[in-house]
């Protein structure tokens, strides 16, 4: 039986270090039928060579220039010229295990359209990784083995850029490439969760991801933590908050004061907890400070938590346990 055209979209740009690794990852895939489109994003090295030659051994490689600038424009460039069943992408400095597209495609014929394939990760550095990307890694395998990605969506990004596929139609449904809002990566997720895909549970590592000091997601101000925060409040305003009651943001370090603007600029009303002793009373843009236990005093509050400490954030997520509130509907931590 024919298998169903995997296309594996690829935008590059001065990855000629890294990009012959992963060319070779797709070309050992045990799943055969795909077609890797490959969009050099302006490069001035040797990626655009390096590409070419592969092309010209297998047809199922192909390379166009970006019609434009930047990594959107170029995944819209990709899409212009492929044509499989199932829509994937890549990155041209990672590798793929290679039993990627054979467990992605295996997974969504099972379970149909309106699903997402997701994979594990593992991240890989030449100089060793630090903590913080070890933590992210375990994070995201733990929600991506039960398939409970969204149930942390305002944390961090629960699809793994270069790991998800998924049916065309269901690509095209949410929308696709054609939004032109940064992170690109983590607002398709937002899109994935809106659009109600359910992610399928994956206990297999599908992708080995590479950092390094100049990969854009750490240089380019796209990927800057203000970016995140304006992408979160957006879509939580859109699919989570609930108007007619009381909005509580915890915490009033660097990410809840800038919370906290973004909120005024929405003139979006909020209350303030912490448990901070020095901040409690105080008043921080015309805003009073309340200790965290004035949240039962509100009427069916939400809250945003926005405490980063990962003790905390466990003696926060019990005490909305005490008060029977459910993470998603009645809280939602944003770090």
């Amino acid at each position: 039986m024919l298998q169903p055209l995997v296309s594996i979209l690829i935008p590059f740009k001065n990855t000629e270090a890294f990009i012959a690794e992963c060319l070779n990852s797709i070309l050992n895939q045990s799943y055969y039928n795909w077609e890797a489109i490959f969009i050099d994003d302006n490069s001035n090295d040797n990626s655009y060579t390096i590409v070419e030659n592969y092309a010209v051994k297998d047809y199922r490689i192909k390379v166009y220039k970006n019609h434009s600038q930047g990594i959107i424009e170029a995944l819209k460039t990709a899409y212009q010229h492929c044509s499989g069943d199932y829509i994937t992408r890549m990155d041209s400095d990672d590798i793929m295990t290679p039993i990627r597209l054979n467990i992605m495609v295996a997974n969504l014929e099972k379970h149909g359209k309106k699903h997402l394939a997701v994979g594990q990760v593992k991240y890989f550095r030449a100089d060793g990784l630090s903590d913080g990307f070890a933590r992210y890694e375990s994070w995201l395998n733990a929600l991506t083995a039960v398939g409970k990605n969204y149930s942390e969506i305002y944390k961090e990004c629960v699809i793994p850029s270069p790991c998800w596929m998924l049916h065309k139609d269901d690509f095209e449904a949410c929308n696709g490439f054609n939004s032109d809002i940064y992170p690109e990566d983590y607002e398709l997720a937002f899109r994935f969760y809106k659009a109600g895909y359910t992610c399928i549970p994956c206990d297999k590592i599908l992708l080995h991801w590479r950092d390094y000091s100049t990969r854009t997601s750490r240089t380019h101000e796209h990927y800057a933590e203000n970016s995140f925060l304006d992408l979160k409040v957006k879509y939580f305003l859109e699919l989570n908050y609930d108007a007619s009651r009381p909005l509580a943001i915890w915490g009033a370090g660097h990410k809840g004061k800038t919370l906290a603007k973004i909120l005024l600029k929405e003139n979006i009303p909020y209350f303030w907890i912490c448990d901070n002793p020095k901040k409690i009373g105080k008043h921080i843009y015309d805003q009073e400070l309340f200790n965290f236990d004035y949240i039962a005093e509100l009427k069916n509050p939400q809250s945003i938590v926005t405490v980063a400490n990962s003790k905390a954030q466990q003696e926060i997520t019990s005490y909305f346990e005490t008060q029977k509130m459910q993470s998603m509907i009645d809280y939602f931590f944003f770090c």
